[in-house]
């Protein structure tokens, strides 16, 4: 079996949960992959649960390491093995942790499972660094991000900004070079990539939802035929709710505060609309303390396929955002879905044909989208039918998983086994993979 090394910022933990890591490795266990994790995270967080193939899990730290036998009782491949480096985090509006040591234990790592794939997952953040000294030490090492923070993705504050700012253009240009290939999770701005010398070895390969088995075509369908029984004196408009939803952390960047404003506006016209929020918030979050007796505030859900089979309207109002998860569940459970116009949102959303797209920040245009909406149910239905279509067309699993499948062959055929090091005294230098397959902007 082959293995693949996966530096990633985090896992899974109630307040940052690093999405994009854990659906890549069971993506990348399907294909065949034994993948060996390192992410920041402290022991008690040890939670060996992965979304992918019910193999063997194992979970290790540097204090802790558990084994978890397969139901059938029989010995079975290891196909996930998570190591965690304690970290202390920075809360919002940086949401960074810092982790000592974290580049060498990588390096470490490395050395010890001889990869045939290392990936780093995401740019700038503390692990991302590692990357860095694995080049150094002559590994090839494949980077994998949905933005480049500073430069298409800002945070919200002035000084946040700058910060970014500064650190895309030193630390994350320094990373972006020394990649040996760069995947973007969706299309990036082709003068921009041009500008910092990644073009030609860069490509794009999104992430995306597993549809084996699905369930969620029952309860898209569920709400079609609600949407198209006739209007009676009991289910007029005015007497049949209609539930708007956001999924996500409560966040400054993510927008929640002009997606309660906005449909609490449309509320005074509407009293039938229920608006909920869900997801993870610090204790006593003053968007919560001021709303929480018009807005249902959730908390932290782990059922979201069935909140989202009761939607009727998804939200995701974020300033910046890479290749939103949320959304991609939203879409592919048929909610009409209306999205800020940016990163990859506009990748996912044909604006008016598979959602709606508005400028960030402006709880108008967002408010008029809502009340169309719940004006409008056949509008509803046509979103919703084109949002699954949109999924199932560009970002299925089996899809995406082809794609990673023939990266990594060429990547191996290429490059070599990413344990594959550099002569003694060689010189690692920064430069472009000149036969990369160039950028793709489709």
């Amino acid at each position: 079996m082959r293995t693949l090394l996966l530096i990633s910022p985090y896992w899974k933990e109630d307040h940052r949960w690093m999405v994009s890591s854990v659906k890549l490795a069971g993506l990348w266990q399907r294909l065949g992959y034994r993948v060996v994790v390192v992410c920041m995270g402290h022991p008690s967080d040890q939670r060996p649960v992965i979304e992918g193939e019910p193999r063997l899990w194992r979970a290790t730290s540097d204090q802790h390491d558990s084994t978890i036998p397969n139901h059938g009782g029989s010995a079975a491949p290891q196909t996930l093995e998570i190591h965690r480096i304690p970290d202390f985090f920075l809360s919002d509006p940086w949401n960074y942790g810092i982790a000592p040591g974290f580049a060498g234990k990588a390096l470490r790592l490395a050395e010890e499972f001889k990869p045939d794939i290392i990936v780093v997952n995401k740019i700038l953040f503390w692990s991302s660094f590692a990357l860095l000294r694995l080049r150094l030490a002559g590994f090839k090492v494949l980077l994998t991000t949905d933005t480049l923070v500073g430069i298409t993705w800002w945070p919200r504050g002035r000084f946040a900004k700058i910060c970014a700012a500064i650190y895309a253009w030193t630390g994350g240009w320094l990373i972006l070079k020394a990649a040996t290939k760069v995947v973007f999770f969706h299309p990036q701005p082709p003068a921009i990539l041009q500008r910092l010398g990644v073009a030609e070895k860069s490509t794009v390969i999104p992430t995306g939802i597993d549809l084996r088995g699905d369930q969620r075509t029952a309860n898209s369908d569920q709400r079609k035929d609600a949407d198209r029984r006739p209007q009676t004196a009991d289910r007029s408009p005015d007497n049949r709710s209609v539930t708007v939803t956001y999924v996500g952390r409560l966040e400054s960047v993510k927008g929640v505060d002009d997606f309660v404003a906005a449909a609490l506006k449309v509320k005074q016209e509407h009293p039938e609309l229920q608006i909920q929020v869900v997801g993870w918030s610090k204790e006593n979050h003053p968007l919560v303390e001021a709303h929480k007796d018009a807005v249902t505030f959730t908390g932290l859900r782990h059922d979201i396929p069935d909140i989202l089979s009761s939607t009727d309207i998804f939200v995701l109002p974020s300033y910046s955002e890479g290749l939103s998860n949320a959304l991609m569940e939203a879409m592919t459970a048929g909610c009409a879905c209306i999205a800020s116009d940016v990163g990859g949102n506009a990748f996912l959303i044909q604006n008016g044909v598979s959602g709606f797209l508005f400028p960030a920040g402006d709880r108008e245009a967002l408010a008029a989208h809502i009340r169309r909406l719940i004006d409008d149910p056949a509008k509803r239905q046509s979103l919703g039918e084109g949002a699954r279509k949109r999924i199932e067309e560009r970002f299925s699993w089996e899809k995406v998983g082809e794609e990673y499948r023939k990266l990594f062959e060429s990547f191996r055929m290429e490059n070599g086994p990413a344990f594959a090091k550099a002569s003694t005294g060689k010189k690692w230098k920064m430069e472009n993979d000149s036969h990369a397959s160039g950028t793709d902007t489709k």
